[in-house]
């Protein structure tokens, strides 16, 4: 099919275009990322829970390592959710140690993993259990108008921003749309390996994406719709609001909830009216790629159209960068704040979304 409809560089700005040129990552510190942690550990249990610090490593392979000090299997090492590599990033690992004989993780520490705090937990760490994650990010060589920037950072703030699926998502070149695309062409199945699922879900948020980008370009991605459903800021459960609740209005522009958007999948739809028209009419586009996500097991989720931008802050630095930080829920994209705001010189973001 013709993907260019559903790439992420061609769906509209809500804010308008970007107010400024700037280079970003010109050392992993101008990206940091701190797991913004969900519960405290019990300091009992067969779960040993490590805190760590990493600079210029990947999630996946810090596990690894952790597998092989402990002389434990891969799977029993767990972690709330991926982090990127480029980057100088905090989060937590657990290891399922039954006999509760700490393992000599020492071979594992150096310069760029770091272990900030042990203790144990009687449960492991599961995928998404965490609240989200604060990120510090430098701009550089920022080209633009500090008055624009302002302005525009202060919008962002107040009202948000599209809460598209990033590219990285995506692959180099969007190849994983392609790759998808062959995938559900094939035989229907359940057990698709990670990267395959990474493909199929390559797809399902290109859709979100076009989704997203049809409601944003009618002014429409933050605010009730015929036949939306809701849901509450920072979690993923939706409901279907109740016609005659007069505080609704007031909740939606305070951020407190967000229309939704649609991952398809099996199942009925969840919206109806001028909501389900839409989506159907992107589903439509999709040339039976949408249908055919439920046949390879994907259930129908829905996502926030939405993304707050969460205690947010930014200095102007005198070198010409600019300093920003903010708080983000799972699942979210920091790209999809920037693009609201600077062009990037550097196109490389190979940030991986957090879970």
């Amino acid at each position: 099919m013709n993907w260019s409809a559903f790439l992420l560089e061609h769906q509209p700005f809500a804010h308008g275009a970007p107010v400024c040129l700037a280079s970003l990552r010109a050392s992993p510190e101008d990206f940091r990322v701190d797991e913004l942690a969900s519960f405290e550990p019990s300091g009992e249990g067969e779960h040993v829970f490590l805190h760590i610090r990493k600079r210029n490593q990947n999630t996946a392979w810090v596990a690894g390592r952790l597998a092989e000090a402990a002389g434990v299997p891969l799977d029993a090492v767990s972690y709330a959710g991926l982090k990127d590599r480029r980057a100088v990033t905090t989060q937590w690992f657990s290891v399922h140690v039954p006999n509760r004989q700490l393992p000599d993780f020492s071979p594992v520490w150096c310069d760029d993993i770091e272990l900030l705090t042990q203790t144990w937990n009687a449960r492991k760490l599961k995928r998404g259990a965490h609240l989200g994650n604060r990120f510090h990010l430098v701009l550089r060589d920022v080209d633009g108008a500090p008055e624009a920037i302002d302005a525009r950072l202060q919008t962002l703030a107040d009202g948000g921003v599209p809460n598209y699926i990033g590219p990285q998502r995506f692959g180099h070149g969007n190849a994983n749309l392609a790759a998808g695309e062959s995938l559900l062409a094939g035989k229907p199945r359940r057990r698709l390996n990670h990267r395959e699922g990474l493909m199929i879900s390559a797809v399902r948020s290109a859709f979100f994406n076009r989704v997203l980008g049809e409601r944003v370009a009618a002014g429409q991605w933050a605010v009730m719709l015929p036949g939306d459903v809701l849901m509450l800021d920072g979690r993923g459960s939706f409901f279907r609001p109740e016609a005659d609740d007069e505080a609704l209005p007031s909740r939606i522009q305070a951020q407190e909830l967000h229309p939704t958007g649609p991952l398809f999948g099996r199942g009925v739809p969840a919206v109806t009216e001028d909501v389900l028209a839409l989506e159907q009419t992107v589903s439509a586009l999709t040339e039976g790629l949408a249908e055919r996500l439920g046949a390879f097991g994907l259930e129908a989720q829905r996502r926030a159209l939405r993304l707050r931008v969460g205690d947010l802050h930014w200095e102007h630095g005198a070198d010409g960068s600019l300093h920003l930080s903010f708080a983000l829920p799972s699942g979210a994209f920091a790209t999809s704040v920037l693009r609201e705001l600077a062009q990037l010189r550097e196109s490389g973001l190979h940030e991986v979304p957090v879970e």
